[in-house]
């Protein structure tokens, strides 16, 4: 009997994945724990396994397709068994409005070629991206591409349809690099961001001397917390006195949702891109039980192996970016919505200061940019919550 393999739900707030590998193809023998396929969501790479035996006789979609959780992705019989879209239903992302693959899409559209009036060889008649090609390739009058170009002149095509090489005119040649997957999302995600909210952010300073001197203690006494997790901590204290910050904007109907506990996201850069977990309940927590939760986040993040849900922005009440590694004196960071702020931690830069009796000297500053969502947030009260991070740092209680 023909069993129909789904993509798999990574995550609740996971609605599709990017099929990134199509190991077994339409012929191919299937033993249990085989690679069938592997996908990503935004942030994690998964590989889908087979739990049967028998011969893959159907593939529904192309490598790098955007596939809807829990649709039939491919067919697996027992060998010689006759398979179809027809004999296990049709899958939901073979309809009428997915007869064009995304890649197949977006490459009709730089072609300027109508893939709606194209006839598919994909399954189920789709149009795929060799349609687009061989439909780019027939020549019209006010499209045609010259055999013989000038030396100024550079095919657009490749003879494997790609554009490995484009000319500015002048001259000078460069390098046309496709986006990946993960980095659509992430630009997707971005522009909605700043697309539907109204973001504004304030630079402020914290003296620094007081966190300094505790992770100086901290190293004294075998205890790795760094400049992150005083600032982090920090910042967990100065949003339990102010809960507006503390917050998810709805909507103008819906209004905004107070948590009662801190829920803290933390930016972590790998390999795949920025990754932003969430440690729930920080507000629980010692300063040495929070700096344990991030390392752990954000090793899970590195690995590829963190839960999806805790990647997903309405898991977190607040995000924080720190930048301050990489000598960033100041920066805008981008709210991830529904949040309402985010914070963004600079680097530390010495800065002058009255000592007293009108002495002054050069004292450490770590910088810090509060991206917030006018919208949920008035200025004046950003501008308190930001000065409260401050003197949370500055008066940070001893180990």
């Amino acid at each position: 009997m023909a069993t129909t393999v789904i993509m798999p739900r990574q995550g609740q707030s996971v609605e599709s994945c990017i099929l990134t590998s199509i190991v077994k193809k339409k012929g191919d023998a299937v033993s249990p724990g085989d690679v069938l396929f592997a996908y990503e969501t935004d942030k994690s790479a998964f590989e889908e396994e087979a739990r049967m035996e028998g011969v893959v006789i159907e593939v529904f979609f192309e490598e790098g397709d955007e596939v809807p959780v829990l649709s039939p992705v491919m067919v697996v019989g027992a060998t010689g068994e006759a398979g179809t879209a027809g004999t296990v239903g049709t899958p939901t992302a073979c309809s009428a409005t997915q007869k064009v693959s995304p890649r197949a899409r977006a490459l009709a559209e730089r072609f300027g070629v109508d893939a709606g009036a194209l006839i598919g060889s994909g399954p189920g008649g789709r149009v795929v991206e060799s349609d687009v090609k061989a439909a780019r390739r027939v020549p019209r009058s006010e499209d045609r591409i010259s055999t013989t170009p000038s030396a100024s002149q550079t095919p657009l095509l490749s003879k494997e349809g790609n554009f490995p090489r484009a000319n500015n005119g002048s001259g000078e040649e460069s390098t046309i690099v496709p986006l990946t997957n993960i980095r659509k999302l992430i630009a997707q995600a971005m522009h909605a961001s700043l697309a539907n909210s109204a973001q504004l952010t304030h630079h402020l300073s914290a003296d620094a001397r007081r966190m300094l001197e505790l992770r100086r203690q901290a190293k004294t006494d075998g205890r790795n917390l760094t400049i992150n997790d005083f600032v982090c901590y920090a910042v967990v204290r100065a949003l339990g006195q102010f809960p507006a910050v503390n917050a998810h904007f709805l909507g103008e109907s819906e209004g905004v949702r107070r948590f009662a506990g801190v829920h803290l996201a933390l930016a972590v850069d790998t390999e795949r891109g920025l990754m932003v977990p969430v440690v729930r309940s920080a507000d629980r927590m010692t300063i040495g039980e929070l700096a344990t939760a991030l390392k752990q986040v954000a090793e899970a993040c590195r690995r590829g192996s963190v839960n999806p849900d805790l990647l997903a922005p309405e898991a977190a009440s607040f995000t924080v970016s720190n930048l301050g590694g990489y000598g960033v004196e100041m920066f805008t960071p981008i709210i991830n919505l529904p949040q309402v702020a985010i914070l963004g931690v600079n680097t530390i830069v010495p800065r002058p200061k009255e000592l007293g009796d009108g002495v002054y000297g050069f004292v450490p500053h770590i910088g810090l940019s509060l991206t917030y969502d006018h919208r949920a947030i008035d200025g004046g009260e950003a501008t308190r919550f930001l000065r409260q991070i401050a003197m949370e740092i500055e008066n940070l209680n001893h180990l």
